[in-house]
């Protein structure tokens, strides 16, 4: 283990194609992945499931920024509406996603909810995703891709990364959220750059993934719901921070 050790910590330096055996080595097991939604899964998840008549789905961050979309023809058979912060290819309604529900009328719900990678650009996703409790119906699902770990981009507006505890944390019990499913999807392998303090020069890091899903499902109605009078208890359920070590 000593020898796995020091290959490690010597990064970059080993040639990929060797390196790469040691990848596993890098997972942690305590950080759950995602299965039902991961990364390569989740849109075929929802268009097996929500394209049929009668079903309302909103897109919060619909604009093509990165390739041409196919969710509009995916969802065909539903009500498709794309939301963005810009007006664009594949939009319908603009606005700012923390004002989400005053884009719509009260009788417009939904019955799913999908973001992908715009969570992270969000200044404050807790609003957003109480306003994404408002616009959702009873039964309705919701369901966020984010990033854990990647590469500072669309700058300055660049805001958070998130864990799995976070997504929980964002759509709690407390405002009427079951958690479905929370992993992570595709493993990264780190390490501290030449450049970085000298004791953490080359340090292998371990336990990074490029993407977080979350899917879950509104179970009921919470009128006036305020993060104010949620109790911590409700949000992190049965878990709680490490006890200290002897």
């Amino acid at each position: 283990m000593a020898i796995l050790k020091n290959i490690l910590k010597q990064g970059f330096k080993i040639p990929v194609f060797f390196a790469s055996f040691f990848d596993k080595h890098y997972l942690v097991d305590n950080v759950p992945m995602a299965k039902e939604v991961s990364h390569s899964q989740w849109r075929n998840y929802l268009y097996e499931n929500f394209n049929k008549p009668g079903l309302r789905i909103l897109e919060v961050g619909s604009r093509e920024v990165t390739g041409e979309s196919e969710d509009r023809k995916a969802f065909s058979n539903a009500t498709y509406v794309g939301f963005d912060f810009y007006d664009g290819d594949n939009v319908d309604v603009v606005g700012d996603a923390h004002k989400l529900s005053s884009y719509f009328k009260e009788e417009e719900k939904f019955d799913l909810i999908y973001s992908s990678a715009c969570f992270e650009h969000f200044a404050m996703p807790w609003v957003v995703a109480t306003e994404i409790g408002k616009l959702l119906k009873v039964g309705g699902t919701v369901f966020v891709e984010t990033h854990f770990a990647f590469s500072s981009h669309e700058r300055p507006w660049h805001f958070f990364h998130y864990t799995d505890m976070a997504m929980r944390t964002l759509f709690p019990p407390a405002n009427g959220f079951e958690c479905l499913e929370v992993g992570f999807s595709n493993p990264v392998v780190g390490r501290f750059s030449s450049l970085a303090d000298k004791y953490l020069k080359n340090r292998p890091m371990a336990g990074l993934y490029c993407h977080i899903e979350f899917l879950g499902k509104k179970v009921k109605e919470v009128e006036n719901f305020s993060w104010n009078t949620v109790d911590l208890q409700e949000v992190v359920g049965d878990t709680k921070y490490p006890e200290p070590k002897d």
